[in-house]
């Protein structure tokens, strides 16, 4: 963060401001290079640190610790240690201190209060906050402390604390300058979201919480571009037609209750997305450079659409290749074969972008990372395609920066080097995207082979020593937050056994970071010889039965069978297989913290409503009392706030954006 002006960009009418532009003047907060302040990002326990140690300049009340997760060359070594030493901010067991960790609103209060020394009165939190039983029990009279001491500051509904939501900056911001009031050190502004007063009578009493859940899993299906082999289906079709055929894609999929969406736009070195860094894709419009007429932004068409069925959007790119077999339309700038012809090679009937070559690694890497900025994504995707799948007898020509390596002092072998380019891009990418964007996943689906022999038995090709990829080191480093290895076999090929590869790519020793894996699932191949409804019900199955070793979901190539319920696929799964409606698996090193539950939850004729009690939002769950017990039912939009029912007992839970979900307000109807 550079920008130190009071005034920024993106502030316009938002509530904060006022404690934003003061806290700015007095130099205590600042902003990105950009101009913007973003206040509705989440903030981590680092920048809270550093927050703190411009705010306030205490004596030393303890010595610091090395906390083992905060390396010497960490950015807020010296924030955290400062922080630390002066009684705001403490570890966790383990003697970790988890500076990336989102922190929650109860917390910036916990230490504010403690790091100050805070004393006086501990109002009952009940008389304050709808929903005071959220507060932990180790805050509570810190809390009250502070409510007694006008430092709590709740929008957009003054009587909702959401303790545990992650604390925003333009929340940090009002926070920490109410503080400053209390010292007496910066002068009060008049705000609504303030608390000085107890409730006002008649707010609507709190319903009983219950804890539901339901077996999560990702129900994922591929959609290429490249070719038109999904979407479009042509290259002369309409705006009207490119939309009618998505929506009616994703009506397929919310039927099937499928929860995830790959989405192709980027099949070589172009998009199907508004960008300045290369032209629209000819596979959209027939013509590269050509944008669809009238104008419409496909990607943000999709990421709306899917939204609104609660599916993710995950967001599939091909990081090197130029051109596939044959040229559909003659590239144009910025296309990379335009501008930079020398950073284009020939392979076979391929154009491909050097990933050795810096140009091209730098391409890549702005080309995603402006996707993830823009674009309200869930995922990133990468598929097996980093050096191309070999031709025999011909290798591929990287030469020039090879020997520029070897010239330059490298001493890697020309594999590994290869391997090592792929590899440094996909921790650069990983890194970028939790740097900017911690809530966006980045999963890539690798061949479904790594090694010949592992496990022993298995026969094809070797991604690690022929496509330079490898996955296991990803997987093991942490750098992807999902795999999906491509187990296009069936189960009965015994050289590419099915169930032998999910088995070997779900061994703890493999994941020791516990990834998710998503198994690839050839749905292509259905109505082959071999190739039957009962071998992918089968190979689901086979799946489910390894949840337990993070084998939580399939990703289904392609979405064709789907649209055409080809040989009854659709029916059996309505009927066996995806019976029930499923939110995608958590992600706790992401984030675990639940979001609070709805507000003012109220029954009346048979109909059920509710508000909001946070930002972070992203779709309902309504879970159904059977018996004994809990059925999800329904996931709704965010956008809902009401519902008529039929008499029983229910659940309603709040979901964010990561699928964290929360206790369900239990209502009678």
């Amino acid at each position: 963060m550079v920008s130190s002006s009071s005034t920024f960009s993106d502030l316009g009418d938002n509530w904060a401001k006022p404690f934003i532009e003061r806290l700015a003047q007095l130099g205590i907060i600042s902003g990105f290079p950009d101009g913007r302040f973003r206040p509705e990002q989440s903030m981590t326990r680092a920048q809270f640190a550093a927050v703190l140690t411009k705010a306030f300049d205490l004596p030393r009340t303890r010595y610091a610790v090395n906390f083992s997760d905060v390396p010497a060359t960490h950015w807020a070594t010296a924030a955290i240690r400062k922080a630390y030493e002066m009684g705001f901010l403490s570890g966790y067991p383990g003697n970790r201190f988890a500076p990336d960790q989102k922190i929650p609103k109860v917390q910036i209060l916990v230490s504010l209060v403690t790091g100050l020394g805070i004393r006086g009165d501990t109002p009952a939190l009940s008389r304050y906050y709808a929903d005071s039983k959220q507060i932990p029990g180790y805050a509570t009279s810190r809390i009250a402390i502070a409510t007694n001491n006008r430092i709590v500051v709740n929008h957009p509904d003054v009587e909702i604390f959401r303790p545990n939501d992650p604390a925003t900056r333009a929340e940090v911001s009002a926070l920490v300058y109410q503080a400053l009031v209390y010292l007496g050190r910066a002068d009060a502004i008049s705000s609504p979201y303030i608390v000085t007063s107890p409730r006002s009578p008649g707010t609507i009493p709190l319903l009983p919480q219950v804890s539901v859940s339901h077996r999560r899993e990702l129900r994922g299906v591929w959609i290429a571009s490249v070719w038109n082999i999904n979407w479009p289906s042509r290259r002369d079709l309409t705006t009207y037609r490119q939309k009618l055929q998505l929506t009616e894609i994703l009506d397929v999929m919310q039927e099937l209750n499928l929860n995830a969406l790959f989405f192709q736009i980027r099949p070589e070195g172009d998009a199907l997305y508004e960008s300045e860094l290369e032209p629209w894709s000819a596979w959209l419009t027939g013509t590269q450079g050509k944008p669809p007429d009238p104008y419409y932004d496909p990607l943000a068409f999709v990421i709306e659409e899917c939204h609104k069925r609660n599916i993710e959007l995950h967001a599939w790119l091909n990081p090197y290749r130029a051109r596939t077999s044959a040229a559909v339309s003659t590239p144009v700038p910025p296309h990379m074969e335009a501008v930079y012809p020398q950073y284009v090679v020939t392979y076979g009937n391929l154009l491909w972008m050097d990933p050795g070559d810096k140009p091209v690694q730098e391409r890549t890497y702005n080309v995603i990372m402006d996707v993830m900025r823009r674009y309200d994504v869930d995922g990133i995707h990468l598929d097996d395609y980093f050096y191309p799948y070999p031709i025999p007898g011909k290798p591929f020509p990287d030469y020039y920066p090879y020997s520029e390596y070897l010239d330059a002092g490298g001493t890697l072998s020309l594999n590994d080097w290869r391997r090592d380019n792929v590899n440094q891009m996909v921790k650069r990418l990983y890194t970028g995207i939790k740097a900017e964007k911690p809530y966006v996943k980045f999963g890539i689906s690798p061949f479904g082979i790594y090694r010949p022999g592992q496990p022993p038995g298995i026969f094809g090709l070797d991604q690690y020593n022929q496509l330079f990829a490898d996955p296991l080191k990803w997987m093991r480093e942490g750098w992807v937050d999902y795999l999906a290895p491509q187990l296009y076999w069936r189960i009965d090929q015994t050289e590419q056994s099915y169930p032998k590869l999910l088995e070997w790519w779900v061994e703890n020793r493999n994941n020791p970071k516990g990834r998710h894996i998503y198994t690839g699932n050839n749905l292509v191949k259905l109505g082959e010889s071999g190739w039957t409804i009962a071998e992918f019900e089968e190979q689901i199955a086979m799946s489910r039965d390894l949840a337990s070793r993070k084998s939580l979901g399939n990703i289904f190539y392609h979405v064709n069978p789907l649209l055409e319920n080809r040989s009854g696929i659709n029916d059996r799964f309505k009927r066996d297989i995806y019976t029930d409606p499923a939110l995608v698996p958590t992600v706790p090193w992401i984030d675990s913290v639940p979001p609070p539950p709805p507000t003012n939850v109220r029954t009346s004729n048979r109909q059920l409503s509710w508000s909001v009690p946070s930002r972070d939002v992203r779709s309902w769950t309504l879970y159904q009392k059977l018996g004994d017990t809990w059925k999800l039912v329904n996931i709704l939009p965010e956008a809902t706030r009401q519902l008529t029912l039929p008499s029983g007992t229910y659940a309603l839970c709040s979901v964010d954006r990561l699928a964290n979900e929360s206790k369900g307000i239990q209502v009678t109807v």
